[in-house]
C-alpha cells in the first residue's frame, strides 16, 4: 500500500467507499476488503451504515492502529453542539474511541463556517478524531476554511475521475498541504467501456478501472472506489505494480472537463 501525506495525516492511497452499502452486505464487504489489504475505510453519518462498517472492522481481525477510518458529519449537524453530539453518535455506532479522519460532508451556508470549523477543531482536540477535513468544498471555500480553522485540514474529499477536471481544487489543496481524496473515482463504472483507458490498460495488462485508479494515485490522490462485489475489491487494489508514462498521464487528463460532474444533489454550491 502507498500513502499520501497531508498536514500530518498518512492516508492510504486506495480505500473502500461504502455509500449505498447496507446491512450484512456492508459488513461483509468491509471485512473482506481489509482481509485483501485495504486499510482505508470511508463512511458517513448520512450513509446510515456506520454500525455495519464497525462490524466489518472488528470481524477483519486487523488491529485498530493499522486501519484508517473516515466518517463525515452531515450538514444538519453543523452547529457546534450538534456537531459534537453527532460525532459521539458516529463513534458509538462504529464502536471506536476515535476516527482517523472526520470531515464536513458538504458546505452549509446556513451556519457560519468559522463556527462549524471551530467545533470540528474542538472535536479533534477532545481526541475524537486524529485528523479533520472537508468534503465537496470549492476553491473559494477551501481558502475560507483554511483561514478560519484553528487546526490544520487534512483533505478535501471531492468527486474526481478522468471525465472531471479538478485542476483548480488540486492546486488550492496543494497550497495548503491538503490532500484531495477522490470519490466516484471510476465515474460510477462508466470508465469500463472507455476506449482510451482500455488501450492504455492493454499495454500494462490492466483493466480500464485499474488504469483510472492508478492515474489518481500517481497524482498523490487517494481514491475510495465503492463496490459490492468481492472480485472488484481485488481488482481495485491491484494497481501498485505498474507506472503510467507522462504521455499516458497527459492523455487521460485531457479527457476531463468542468462539465464532467456526476454528483447532483440539487443543492450543490456553484463550483469555481
Amino acid at each position: 500500500m502507498q500513502f499520501v501525506e497531508a498536514n500530518g495525516a498518512r492516508i492510504p492511497a486506495i480505500g473502500l467507499g461504502t455509500w449505498e452499502l447496507r446491512g450484512r452486505t456492508c459488513a461483509r464487504i468491509v471485512e473482506q476488503a481489509i482481509k485483501l489489504g485495504y486499510r482505508h475505510i470511508d463512511t458517513a453519518k448520512v450513509y446510515e451504515n456506520e454500525r455495519e462498517v464497525g462490524e466489518g472492522l472488528r470481524a477483519s481481525g486487523v488491529r485498530r492502529d493499522e486501519l484508517f477510518v473516515t466518517t463525515k458529519i452531515w450538514t444538519t449537524h453543523f452547529a457546534p453542539n450538534d456537531l459534537e453530539r453527532s460525532t459521539k453518535e458516529s463513534l458509538a455506532k462504529l464502536r471506536l474511541s476515535e476516527v482517523d479522519l472526520l470531515l464536513l460532508h458538504w458546505p452549509n451556508p446556513q451556519v457560519p463556517l468559522a463556527e462549524t470549523l471551530g467545533a470540528l477543531a474542538h472535536v479533534r482536540q477532545l481526541g475524537m478524531s486524529r485528523h479533520i477535513g472537508v468534503s465537496n468544498f470549492t476553491v473559494a471555500l477551501i481558502e475560507e476554511a483554511t483561514a478560519v480553522c484553528p487546526e490544520p485540514l487534512a483533505c478535501d474529499q471531492v468527486e474526481y475521475h478522468p471525465y472531471l477536471d479538478q485542476t483548480k481544487v488540486l492546486e488550492a489543496c496543494a497550497r495548503h498541504r491538503m490532500a484531495v481524496v477522490a470519490y466516484s473515482p471510476v465515474a460510477r463504472g462508466r470508465i469500463k467501456n472507455d476506449q482510451t483507458l482500455a488501450q492504455i490498460g492493454q499495454a500494462h495488462g490492466k483493466t480500464a478501472a485499474q488504469v483510472c485508479l492508478h492515474w489518481l494515485v500517481q497524482q498523490n490522490v487517494p481514491a475510495i472506489p465503492r463496490t459490492s462485489k468481492i472480485e472488484r475489491l481485488s481488482e481495485n487494489i491491484d494497481i501498485f505494480d505498474f507506472e503510467l508514462s507522462d504521455q499516458e498521464m497527459r492523455e487521460i487528463s485531457q479527457m476531463g472537463s468542468a462539465k464532467g460532474r456526476l454528483t447532483d444533489f440539487g443543492f450543490a454550491p456553484k463550483w469555481d
